[in-house]
Parts: C-alpha cells; sequence; structure tokens
C-alpha cells in the first residue's frame, strides 16, 4: 500500500470548470494527476448514474488531460487498450478525437477470473484482439482496485510487444481507482525497463481522487475488503470533498463507484446491489456507532484543528481561505451527525434510489 504521508496536492491547473492537481512529495518515478469536475462529482456521489451518461461524466475532464499531455509533447501515435468491460465506460478515442490525437489502432483484452473450489484462483484472458504499434502511447481506462487485472493484462501486452518486436514509448491511465494502482504503475515502470530501458514510465490520471480499498469489512461488517473504495489513508480533490458534504448521504455509499460495468451494462444488477446496500445499513442501523463511522469516512479521528486536517487532507499548499470554508463545512457536519444512527439515513436513501430508478427495479 502506498504511504500518503508527506503527499501534498499541487494545483496544476483550472480551466473551464476542470480542476487539475499533481501529487508531489511522493518521491514517484512517475507522474500522477487528480482531476475534479461538475460530472465526474456527480458520477461518484450519485449511484442513481446509470448507462450512457456514466461515459459521458467522464469526457470533459478527459478530454482536458488529453490536451494536457498533448501540449507536454507525452502523447505521439496513441494505442487505446481496452479492459473488457470496464474499459468501455472511459471516452478515451473520443477525447483523443476531441483534441486532435491520432489514435492507431484500438486493442481488446478481456480479462476474467478463474475460481476452484468457489474462490479466486487467478485470472485468464479469455478473449484478445490485439494491435502493435511501435513506439506509440498506450492508453487504459480501467478501475483499478487490487491491481491485479491490470498487471496481468500488461504483461500479456508486453510479451506481445516483445514477440513482434516492438517497443512502447509510454502508457497512460485513466482511472477511479485505488492507491494500489501507483503501487503497480510504479513496479510495472522497473519491470517494463527490464526490457526497454528507454521506456518513458506511466502517467496516472485519477478522477476526484486517490482512493484507498478497505483493508477488512469496515465499521458496518459489510464492506467487501480489497474491492471498496473509501478516503481513508487516500487523497480527494477539494471540491469533490466539498460537494460529498453537502450532498450529506452521499459520503455513507457502499463505495464510491460500486461495479463500474454495472452500472452501465447490467443497470439492474447494480440497482439491486445498491439497494440491498441500503437495506442491510437500515437493518444494522442502531449497531453501527455513528462516530466511528465518521471517522473511518473521513479519514481522522474527531474533531480536529484546521492545519491537522489540512495535512490529511494534503492541502497544505491550496489557498487557505478556501480550504478554511471546507474545512468548517466538515466538522459542522460532522457535529451534526456524531449524536444520529443510520436508520433515517437508509430511509432516505432508499426512497430516493427507488424514485429515480424505479424503471430499472427488479421484481
Amino acid at each position: 500500500m502506498v504511504d500518503f504521508t508527506g503527499i501534498r496536492l499541487e494545483p496544476e491547473f483550472s480551466e473551464l470548470g476542470v480542476d487539475c492537481y499533481r501529487l508531489e512529495g511522493g518521491n514517484f518515478e512517475n507522474p500522477y494527476y487528480i482531476v475534479s469536475e461538475a460530472d465526474t462529482r456527480r458520477l461518484l456521489n450519485k449511484p442513481e448514474v446509470v448507462g450512457f451518461d456514466v461515459y459521458h461524466c467522464l469526457l470533459k475532464s478527459t478530454a482536458r488531460m488529453m490536451k494536457l499531455f498533448k501540449t507536454q509533447e507525452k502523447i505521439s501515435t496513441a494505442n487505446i487498450l481496452s479492459i473488457l468491460r470496464g474499459a468501455l465506460n472511459y471516452p478515451l478515442e473520443e477525447s483523443c478525437y476531441m483534441e486532435k490525437i491520432r489514435v492507431h489502432d484500438i486493442s481488446f483484452l478481456s480479462s476474467e477470473r478463474v475460481f476452484q473450489n468457489d474462490e479466486i484462483a487467478g485470472l485468464e484472458i479469455k478473449y484478445s484482439k490485439l494491435a502493435t504499434v511501435p513506439d506509440s502511447t498506450l492508453l487504459i481506462g480501467d478501475i483499478i482496485a487490487s491491481g491485479e487485472t491490470l498487471v496481468h493484462c500488461l504483461r500479456y501486452v508486453i510479451r506481445h510487444y516483445l514477440a513482434g518486436g516492438a517497443r512502447l514509448r509510454n502508457i497512460i491511465v485513466f482511472t477511479i481507482g485505488g492507491s494500489t494502482g501507483i503501487e503497480v504503475m510504479e513496479m510495472l515502470t522497473k519491470e517494463i525497463r527490464g526490457y526497454w530501458p528507454e521506456f518513458e514510465g506511466f502517467i496516472g490520471v485519477f478522477y476526484e481522487g486517490v482512493f484507498n480499498t478497505y483493508e477488512d469489512k469496515g465499521v458496518t461488517g459489510i464492506q467487501i475488503p480489497k474491492v471498496d473504495f473509501y478516503w481513508k489513508g487516500g487523497a480527494v480533490a477539494p471540491a469533490y470533498r466539498e460537494q460529498t458534504l453537502a450532498q450529506g448521504n452521499a459520503l455513507f455509499e457502499k463505495c464510491t463507484i460500486y461495479d463500474g460495468g454495472a452500472r452501465r451494462y447490467e443497470i439492474g444488477d447494480h440497482v439491486q446491489e445498491v439497494m440491498e446496500y441500503w437495506h442491510e445499513i437500515r437493518d444494522l442501523a442502531e449497531q453501527i456507532p455513528m462516530k466511528d463511522l465518521l471517522d473511518e469516512k473521513l479519514g481522522y479521528e474527531g474533531q480536529i484543528s484546521f492545519d491537522k486536517w489540512r495535512e490529511v487532507c494534503h492541502y497544505q499548499d491550496l489557498p487557505a481561505a478556501d480550504m478554511r470554508a471546507i474545512y468548517e463545512q466538515e466538522m459542522e457536519f460532522r457535529a451534526g451527525l456524531e449524536d444520529m444512527t443510520l436508520d433515517r439515513i437508509a430511509k432516505a436513501r432508499l426512497e430516493e434510489i427507488h424514485r429515480a430508478l424505479k424503471r430499472y427495479m427488479l421484481g
């Protein structure tokens, strides 16, 4: 797990509603960015966003980052790798078209879990259509939780390039993902340079934040370890933090993204998962201490000072007046909920989701 101690968010640009931050202070081999925009915030805070809208929500911020990399001359000829099916949520080809970046080809891989005795025994490439584009930039969009799929697929691609006597210039990854993604990209950079010493490395783009995955079942007892995302131990964009608190109940969703593939392609399954989670929360509400849940979700214990909060959030180098407003909002949010049970929140969410998505409900 990446240690975020000492990491700071440094502004890269703020333009037409898109904010971008670089991660500094992490002694990383590669550059990593957090990009924040109204549509991506809506996607991550509202599981009611489903279908094509999932793709559309990522378009503006993705195109703006493509513009940045084109300006920096980080993209030459592009080869898009789609790791099915989640990759189809990411508008990489359309973003390249908008920024006049040539896409030479699109490759596809389907990596599926192999089970033995009801346990995951590994991953298997079930479908492959790979294009070899020498000295190109490989573009990938995918959710990264454990990172196992990304490692498995990239090693498969590297073997394909080596067999063809070609090399990659660099790899840019766009992800709604956890900090394990950084660990994976750092590890693979060293591995790939063993084949191609001139390999420039990875660039990582995280929408709204570098999240973490739960190490256990959490305060609720129902989180999925190594799968469900939350803020603790990571870093999120200030505007995303602000909107999540303003929306209130969004902080208590099961996961930042749920299953991104199901959200677009098996909407009924997605809705059922969201509803089941809130039914479980409602049933367990009296057993879940709100203070402990807030500590877990916000990433620190109790009311803390402004300076300590900025350190926890990695906002030390961002404008103090703007950050203080979010800090005060967060302390008020916290104080107003510590003595409340989750029962009322769960009932409200169930009603909201039912109204918004009733056409997708099962049964």
